[in-house]
Protein backbone atom coordinates (compact mmCIF):
# COMPACT_ATOMS: atom_id res chain seq x y z
CA UNK A 1 0.00 0.00 0.00
CA UNK A 2 2.80 2.37 0.92
CA UNK A 3 4.71 1.45 -2.21
CA UNK A 4 1.71 2.26 -4.37
CA UNK A 5 1.27 5.58 -2.59
CA UNK A 6 4.91 6.39 -3.16
CA UNK A 7 4.58 5.65 -6.86
CA UNK A 8 1.58 7.96 -7.14
CA UNK A 9 3.41 10.64 -5.16
CA UNK A 10 6.44 10.63 -7.44
CA UNK A 11 4.28 10.37 -10.56
CA UNK A 12 2.51 13.55 -9.52
CA UNK A 13 5.57 15.47 -8.38
CA UNK A 14 6.11 17.15 -11.73
CA UNK A 15 2.42 17.63 -12.31
CA UNK A 16 1.15 21.19 -11.98
CA UNK A 17 -2.36 19.93 -11.29
CA UNK A 18 -1.90 18.07 -8.05
CA UNK A 19 -0.01 18.61 -4.88
CA UNK A 20 -2.09 16.83 -2.35
CA UNK A 21 -4.58 19.56 -3.09
CA UNK A 22 -4.07 19.60 -6.80
CA UNK A 23 -2.29 22.27 -8.76
CA UNK A 24 -2.97 24.10 -11.95
CA UNK A 25 -0.14 25.03 -14.25
CA UNK A 26 -0.98 28.01 -16.31
CA UNK A 27 -3.97 30.01 -17.14
CA UNK A 28 -5.18 32.10 -19.81
CA UNK A 29 -7.18 34.01 -22.21
CA UNK A 30 -10.67 33.70 -20.82
CA UNK A 31 -12.40 32.83 -17.59
CA UNK A 32 -15.77 32.14 -16.10
CA UNK A 33 -16.25 34.21 -12.98
CA UNK A 34 -18.90 33.77 -10.32
CA UNK A 35 -19.28 36.80 -8.11
CA UNK A 36 -21.25 36.59 -4.87
CA UNK A 37 -22.69 39.70 -3.26
CA UNK A 38 -19.53 40.44 -1.28
CA UNK A 39 -18.08 41.43 -4.65
CA UNK A 40 -19.63 44.29 -6.62
CA UNK A 41 -23.32 43.68 -7.33
CA UNK A 42 -23.27 45.94 -10.36
CA UNK A 43 -21.49 44.11 -13.20
CA UNK A 44 -20.52 47.37 -14.88
CA UNK A 45 -18.54 48.38 -11.82
CA UNK A 46 -16.18 45.43 -12.16
CA UNK A 47 -13.02 46.57 -13.96
CA UNK A 48 -12.01 44.85 -17.20
CA UNK A 49 -14.97 42.45 -17.23
CA UNK A 50 -17.36 42.41 -20.13
CA UNK A 51 -20.00 40.26 -21.83
CA UNK A 52 -22.08 40.27 -18.68
CA UNK A 53 -24.95 37.86 -18.42
CA UNK A 54 -27.98 38.88 -16.42
CA UNK A 55 -27.89 37.86 -12.76
CA UNK A 56 -29.59 34.62 -12.01
CA UNK A 57 -31.56 33.97 -8.84
CA UNK A 58 -29.99 31.57 -6.40
CA UNK A 59 -31.93 29.17 -4.30
CA UNK A 60 -30.59 30.83 -1.16
CA UNK A 61 -31.49 34.29 -2.39
CA UNK A 62 -27.95 35.15 -3.47
CA UNK A 63 -27.39 36.65 -6.91
CA UNK A 64 -24.35 35.64 -8.95
CA UNK A 65 -22.98 37.37 -12.01
CA UNK A 66 -21.46 35.17 -14.69
CA UNK A 67 -18.98 37.05 -16.85
CA UNK A 68 -16.31 36.35 -19.44
CA UNK A 69 -12.93 37.94 -18.76
CA UNK A 70 -11.26 39.12 -21.97
CA UNK A 71 -7.71 38.25 -22.94
CA UNK A 72 -5.00 39.89 -20.87
CA UNK A 73 -1.75 40.50 -22.68
CA UNK A 74 0.99 42.98 -21.75
CA UNK A 75 0.05 45.26 -24.64
CA UNK A 76 -3.52 45.57 -23.36
CA UNK A 77 -2.65 46.34 -19.75
CA UNK A 78 -2.15 49.99 -18.79
CA UNK A 79 1.19 50.66 -17.13
CA UNK A 80 1.27 52.76 -13.98
CA UNK A 81 3.73 55.92 -13.70
CA UNK A 82 17.82 33.53 2.27
CA UNK A 83 17.27 31.69 -0.66
CA UNK A 84 16.36 28.21 0.57
CA UNK A 85 15.41 29.83 3.86
CA UNK A 86 11.91 30.58 5.13
CA UNK A 87 9.63 32.89 3.25
CA UNK A 88 8.30 36.09 4.67
CA UNK A 89 6.70 35.21 8.00
CA UNK A 90 3.16 34.25 7.12
CA UNK A 91 2.05 35.21 10.61
CA UNK A 92 2.66 38.81 9.58
CA UNK A 93 0.68 38.39 6.35
CA UNK A 94 -3.10 38.24 6.40
CA UNK A 95 -5.16 37.09 3.43
CA UNK A 96 -8.39 38.20 5.11
CA UNK A 97 -10.48 40.11 2.61
CA UNK A 98 -8.14 39.21 -0.25
CA UNK A 99 -8.45 37.11 -3.39
CA UNK A 100 -6.24 34.01 -3.34
CA UNK A 101 -4.85 32.27 -6.40
CA UNK A 102 -4.42 28.56 -5.75
CA UNK A 103 -1.45 26.61 -7.08
CA UNK A 104 2.12 25.47 -6.65
CA UNK A 105 3.91 28.59 -8.00
CA UNK A 106 7.35 27.05 -8.36
CA UNK A 107 8.44 28.73 -11.57
CA UNK A 108 6.27 31.87 -11.35
CA UNK A 109 5.63 31.53 -15.09
CA UNK A 110 3.15 33.39 -17.31
CA UNK A 111 0.34 31.03 -16.35
CA UNK A 112 0.85 31.84 -12.68
CA UNK A 113 0.96 35.51 -13.56
CA UNK A 114 -2.42 35.17 -15.27
CA UNK A 115 -3.88 33.85 -12.03
CA UNK A 116 -2.57 36.91 -10.20
CA UNK A 117 -3.95 39.20 -12.92
CA UNK A 118 -7.45 37.79 -12.54
CA UNK A 119 -7.26 37.99 -8.73
CA UNK A 120 -6.17 41.62 -8.88
CA UNK A 121 -9.23 42.56 -10.92
CA UNK A 122 -11.43 41.94 -7.90
CA UNK A 123 -9.28 42.63 -4.85
CA UNK A 124 -5.86 42.31 -3.24
CA UNK A 125 -4.08 39.38 -4.95
CA UNK A 126 -2.36 36.60 -3.01
CA UNK A 127 -0.61 33.43 -4.14
CA UNK A 128 -1.63 30.67 -1.75
CA UNK A 129 0.43 27.50 -1.73
CA UNK A 130 1.55 24.77 0.65
CA UNK A 131 4.82 24.45 2.55
CA UNK A 132 6.58 21.21 3.45
CA UNK A 133 5.09 19.05 0.71
CA UNK A 134 8.36 17.33 -0.23
CA UNK A 135 9.04 16.41 3.40
CA UNK A 136 5.54 15.03 3.97
CA UNK A 137 5.49 13.01 0.74
CA UNK A 138 9.11 11.89 0.98
CA UNK A 139 10.32 13.59 -2.19
CA UNK A 140 14.00 14.24 -2.69
CA UNK A 141 14.78 17.97 -2.51
CA UNK A 142 15.53 19.72 -5.79
CA UNK A 143 16.59 23.22 -6.71
CA UNK A 144 13.73 25.68 -7.26
CA UNK A 145 13.31 27.47 -10.56
CA UNK A 146 13.17 30.82 -8.74
CA UNK A 147 15.52 31.36 -5.81
CA UNK A 148 13.65 32.14 -2.61
CA UNK A 149 15.45 35.47 -2.18
CA UNK A 150 14.42 36.47 -5.72
CA UNK A 151 10.70 35.78 -5.52
CA UNK A 152 9.74 39.19 -4.18
CA UNK A 153 11.51 40.87 -7.10
CA UNK A 154 9.65 38.68 -9.60
CA UNK A 155 6.28 39.34 -7.97
CA UNK A 156 7.02 43.07 -7.88
CA UNK A 157 7.59 42.95 -11.63
CA UNK A 158 4.00 41.70 -12.00
CA UNK A 159 2.56 44.89 -10.49
CA UNK A 160 1.98 46.65 -13.86
CA UNK A 161 -0.12 43.64 -14.94
CA UNK A 162 -2.01 43.51 -11.63
CA UNK A 163 -3.39 47.04 -11.37
CA UNK A 164 -0.19 48.28 -9.81
CA UNK A 165 -0.52 45.81 -6.94
CA UNK A 166 2.26 43.23 -6.55
CA UNK A 167 0.87 39.89 -5.33
CA UNK A 168 1.87 38.66 -1.89
CA UNK A 169 2.62 35.06 -1.00
CA UNK A 170 0.94 33.06 1.72
CA UNK A 171 1.76 29.48 2.65
CA UNK A 172 -0.13 26.87 4.63
CA UNK A 173 1.68 23.90 6.14
CA UNK A 174 0.79 20.97 3.93
CA UNK A 175 0.65 18.60 6.90
CA UNK A 176 -2.20 20.68 8.38
CA UNK A 177 -4.42 20.41 5.30
CA UNK A 178 -3.37 17.15 3.69
CA UNK A 179 -6.34 15.16 4.95
CA UNK A 180 -9.00 17.86 4.56
CA UNK A 181 -11.92 17.08 2.30
CA UNK A 182 -12.72 19.59 -0.46
CA UNK A 183 -15.50 21.03 1.70
CA UNK A 184 -13.26 21.32 4.74
CA UNK A 185 -10.61 23.11 2.72
CA UNK A 186 -13.03 25.70 1.34
CA UNK A 187 -14.45 26.12 4.84
CA UNK A 188 -10.92 26.83 6.07
CA UNK A 189 -10.48 29.47 3.39
CA UNK A 190 -13.77 31.10 4.32
CA UNK A 191 -13.95 30.86 8.10
CA UNK A 192 -10.33 30.61 9.23
CA UNK A 193 -8.50 32.69 6.62
CA UNK A 194 -11.38 35.02 5.75
CA UNK A 195 -10.68 35.30 2.03
CA UNK A 196 -13.23 36.95 -0.28
CA UNK A 197 -12.67 34.72 -3.25
CA UNK A 198 -10.43 32.29 -5.09
CA UNK A 199 -8.90 31.99 -8.55
CA UNK A 200 -7.83 28.63 -9.98
CA UNK A 201 -7.11 26.94 -13.28
CA UNK A 202 -9.58 24.72 -15.10
CA UNK A 203 -7.63 21.57 -14.15
CA UNK A 204 -7.19 22.48 -10.49
CA UNK A 205 -7.82 19.65 -8.05
CA UNK A 206 -7.90 19.90 -4.28
CA UNK A 207 -8.83 18.08 -1.10
CA UNK A 208 -7.67 14.71 0.20
CA UNK A 209 -6.51 12.51 -2.68
CA UNK A 210 -7.35 15.40 -5.04
CA UNK A 211 -11.03 14.51 -4.75
CA UNK A 212 -12.32 17.97 -5.71
CA UNK A 213 -12.14 19.61 -9.12
CA UNK A 214 -12.76 23.13 -10.41
CA UNK A 215 -16.50 22.55 -10.77
CA UNK A 216 -16.78 21.48 -7.14
CA UNK A 217 -14.62 24.42 -6.08
CA UNK A 218 -17.12 26.82 -7.66
CA UNK A 219 -20.07 25.09 -5.99
CA UNK A 220 -18.45 25.07 -2.56
CA UNK A 221 -17.33 28.68 -2.84
CA UNK A 222 -20.88 29.65 -3.75
CA UNK A 223 -22.16 27.80 -0.70
CA UNK A 224 -19.68 29.52 1.61
CA UNK A 225 -20.21 32.96 0.10
CA UNK A 226 -16.90 33.21 -1.72
CA UNK A 227 -16.25 34.40 -5.24
CA UNK A 228 -14.73 31.86 -7.62
CA UNK A 229 -12.86 32.45 -10.87
CA UNK A 230 -11.90 29.46 -13.03
CA UNK A 231 -9.69 30.24 -16.01
CA UNK A 232 -8.47 28.30 -18.99
CA UNK A 233 -4.89 27.17 -19.36
CA UNK A 234 -2.33 29.40 -20.99
CA UNK A 235 -0.99 27.27 -23.82
CA UNK A 236 2.65 26.97 -24.83
CA UNK A 237 2.81 28.59 -28.26
CA UNK A 238 5.88 26.52 -29.13
CA UNK A 239 4.05 23.25 -28.42
CA UNK A 240 7.34 21.46 -27.87
CA UNK A 241 7.14 17.82 -26.86
CA UNK A 242 8.02 17.40 -23.19
CA UNK A 243 8.67 13.97 -21.76
CA UNK A 244 6.32 13.92 -18.83
CA UNK A 245 4.46 11.30 -16.84
CA UNK A 246 1.67 13.83 -16.42
CA UNK A 247 -1.36 12.36 -18.15
CA UNK A 248 -2.95 15.84 -18.23
CA UNK A 249 -0.14 17.35 -20.25
CA UNK A 250 -1.92 19.13 -23.11
CA UNK A 251 0.74 21.62 -24.11
CA UNK A 252 -0.07 24.20 -21.43
CA UNK A 253 2.58 26.42 -19.85
CA UNK A 254 3.84 24.66 -16.74
CA UNK A 255 6.76 24.48 -14.34
CA UNK A 256 7.60 21.12 -15.92
CA UNK A 257 8.05 22.85 -19.29
CA UNK A 258 10.25 25.52 -17.72
CA UNK A 259 12.47 22.84 -16.19
CA UNK A 260 12.60 21.04 -19.53
CA UNK A 261 13.61 24.23 -21.36
CA UNK A 262 16.39 24.80 -18.82
CA UNK A 263 17.56 21.21 -19.19
CA UNK A 264 18.10 21.68 -22.93
CA UNK A 265 19.60 25.16 -22.54
CA UNK A 266 17.01 26.90 -24.71
CA UNK A 267 16.97 30.27 -22.95
CA UNK A 268 14.67 31.92 -25.49
CA UNK A 269 12.11 29.22 -24.74
CA UNK A 270 12.65 29.71 -21.00
CA UNK A 271 12.06 33.46 -21.33
CA UNK A 272 8.83 32.90 -23.26
CA UNK A 273 7.49 30.55 -20.59
CA UNK A 274 8.51 32.78 -17.69
CA UNK A 275 7.61 36.11 -19.30
CA UNK A 276 11.05 37.37 -18.24
CA UNK A 277 14.71 36.37 -18.44
CA UNK A 278 15.80 33.55 -16.15
CA UNK A 279 17.88 34.81 -13.24
CA UNK A 280 20.43 32.50 -11.62
CA UNK A 281 21.37 33.34 -8.02
CA UNK A 282 24.66 32.33 -6.40
CA UNK A 283 25.85 32.81 -2.83
CA UNK A 284 28.64 35.37 -3.03
CA UNK A 285 30.08 35.24 0.46
CA UNK A 286 31.23 32.74 3.02
CA UNK A 287 31.65 29.74 0.72
CA UNK A 288 34.91 28.03 -0.17
CA UNK A 289 36.05 27.80 -3.75
CA UNK A 290 34.83 31.25 -4.77
CA UNK A 291 37.44 33.17 -6.76
CA UNK A 292 37.32 36.68 -8.16
CA UNK A 293 40.13 37.62 -10.49
CA UNK A 294 39.53 40.92 -12.24
CA UNK A 295 36.41 40.52 -14.37
CA UNK A 296 36.18 36.73 -14.15
CA UNK A 297 34.32 34.85 -11.43
CA UNK A 298 34.23 31.12 -10.88
CA UNK A 299 31.88 29.54 -8.37
CA UNK A 300 31.27 25.90 -7.42
CA UNK A 301 27.78 24.65 -8.09
CA UNK A 302 27.30 24.37 -4.33
CA UNK A 303 26.85 28.16 -4.45
CA UNK A 304 23.74 27.88 -6.64
CA UNK A 305 20.43 28.75 -5.02
CA UNK A 306 18.19 27.84 -7.93
CA UNK A 307 18.15 25.77 -11.09
CA UNK A 308 20.83 26.46 -13.70
CA UNK A 309 20.58 25.70 -17.42
CA UNK A 310 22.40 22.68 -18.85
CA UNK A 311 26.16 22.69 -19.20
CA UNK A 312 27.47 24.88 -21.98
CA UNK A 313 28.43 28.38 -23.11
CA UNK A 314 25.88 31.19 -22.82
CA UNK A 315 26.47 34.55 -24.43
CA UNK A 316 24.27 37.64 -24.06
CA UNK A 317 24.09 37.33 -20.27
CA UNK A 318 24.18 40.01 -17.58
CA UNK A 319 25.49 40.30 -14.03
CA UNK A 320 22.97 42.29 -11.98
CA UNK A 321 24.27 44.75 -9.42
CA UNK A 322 22.44 45.58 -6.21
CA UNK A 323 20.84 48.62 -7.87
CA UNK A 324 19.77 46.51 -10.89
CA UNK A 325 22.45 47.76 -13.24
CA UNK A 326 23.34 45.13 -15.83
CA UNK A 327 26.95 44.24 -16.65
CA UNK A 328 27.24 42.26 -19.91
CA UNK A 329 28.92 38.89 -19.49
CA UNK A 330 29.18 35.38 -20.84
CA UNK A 331 28.62 32.28 -18.74
CA UNK A 332 30.17 28.83 -18.97
CA UNK A 333 28.58 26.05 -16.96
CA UNK A 334 30.51 22.82 -16.55
CA UNK A 335 30.00 19.75 -14.39
CA UNK A 336 31.30 21.38 -11.21
CA UNK A 337 31.43 25.17 -11.63
CA UNK A 338 29.78 28.25 -13.07
CA UNK A 339 32.26 30.59 -14.75
CA UNK A 340 31.25 34.20 -15.39
CA UNK A 341 33.36 36.51 -17.51
CA UNK A 342 32.23 40.12 -17.43
CA UNK A 343 33.01 42.93 -19.77
CA UNK A 344 35.20 45.63 -18.25
CA UNK A 345 33.63 46.32 -14.84
CA UNK A 346 35.79 49.34 -13.96
CA UNK A 347 35.20 50.40 -10.37
CA UNK A 348 31.92 48.47 -10.06
CA UNK A 349 32.63 45.08 -8.49
CA UNK A 350 29.29 43.32 -7.94
CA UNK A 351 30.79 40.99 -5.34
CA UNK A 352 31.95 43.67 -2.93
CA UNK A 353 28.53 44.80 -1.68
CA UNK A 354 26.23 41.88 -2.37
CA UNK A 355 25.48 38.68 -0.49
CA UNK A 356 24.31 37.13 -3.74
CA UNK A 357 25.56 37.21 -7.30
CA UNK A 358 22.72 37.42 -9.81
CA UNK A 359 23.08 36.49 -13.48
CA UNK A 360 20.38 36.90 -16.09
CA UNK A 361 20.40 34.82 -19.23
CA UNK A 362 19.51 36.41 -22.55
CA UNK A 363 17.36 34.84 -25.23
CA UNK A 364 20.22 33.20 -27.07
CA UNK A 365 20.05 29.41 -27.09
CA UNK A 366 23.13 27.52 -25.97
Amino acid sequence: MLAAGARVSHHLRDCDYYFGFGLSSGFSSSAVVLLPPIWPRNPTSIPSISHTISPRPHRRGISFFCSIVPSTSPGEIPLFSDCFGPREDDREVSVAGGIVALGKFDALHVGHRELAIQASKVGSPFLLSFAGIAEVLGWEPRAPVVAQCDRKRVLSSWAPYCRNSAPSEYQIEFSSVRHLTPREFVEKLSKELGVRGVVAGESYRFGYKAAGDAVELVKLCEEYGLGACIIKSVMDKNQKVVNSANSKERGQVSSTRVRYALSIGDMKYVSELLGRRHRLILMAKGLEGFSNRNSRVSAPKSCLLNLAPKEGLYNNCFVCTIDENLIPCCVVIDSTHVHIEMDEIGTCNPLETQDYLSVEFGDEAA
